[in-house]
């Protein structure tokens, strides 16, 4: 309960006032920190588009890395991505990592029950999110077109935006993302659109 100290007291007033605006300063600054050194579950493993690591929380994915030659690779993508957290080695998601080694098979395999973080991305960056996560396995869109089913037809520089930073890749099939004429357009990952062309004809093998 807020109490109001008595009038014509103002020595006692100003303490008052300091003393909550130092409580609020305090809890304030708790709030701002909070999740600074925070631990995340993590794992790597490997599959036939090579080594692939995850991090996150629960059955939140915080992010996916992919497509690295060894171990030692995927871990060090997952800890200069997440330089200020400790990484908990674990087994972690296992459901999920069955899904990816299967996806890396060449199986039609679908991601959609899986929880991906995004509390962090603006109003735009979502609707983009979820219009690529609608994207079918074996089918491709333009930018111009996803930003068009994102809401924003005018925006297709800034879905391409998205698509760079995108964090869990395949999860948000951002492969399936071409730039106009069908161009390959990029993709941020190792063996860059090496990478995005091979997992564009397993999916065109696996559709049949």
């Amino acid at each position: 309960m807020w109490c109001s100290p008595e009038a014509g007291n103002q020595p006692s007033a100003s303490l008052f006032v300091r003393g909550i605006l130092g409580v609020l300063r305090d809890e304030v600054k708790e709030c701002f920190s909070e999740g600074a050194g925070m631990s995340l579950q993590a794992c790597v493993f490997s599959t036939r588009l090579g080594w692939f690591g995850l991090a996150g929380q629960q059955r939140q994915v915080w992010r996916l890395v992919m497509g690295h030659r060894s171990a030692n690779a995927a871990w060090g993508s997952l800890h200069r991505h997440f330089a200020d957290e400790t990484l908990a080695e674990s087994n972690w998601h296992p459901a999920l990592r069955k899904k990816l080694e299967e996806f890396a098979a060449g199986k039609p395999t679908s991601f959609d029950n899986i929880h991906v973080r995004a509390e962090h991305r603006t109003a735009f960056q979502q609707k983009v999110i979820l219009a690529t996560r609608a994207i079918g396995f074996g089918e491709t869109v333009s930018y111009g077109e996803l930003a068009a089913r994102s809401g924003s037809p005018n925006a297709a520089r800034a879905v391409g935006t998205v698509m760079a930073n995108n964090e869990v890749p395949i999860i948000i099939p951002c492969h399936r993302v071409l730039a106009s004429g069908g161009k390959i357009g990029g993709f941020s990952a190792p063996e860059g659109i090496d990478l995005k062309r091979r997992l564009l004809e397993l999916e065109s093998r696996g559709k049949h």
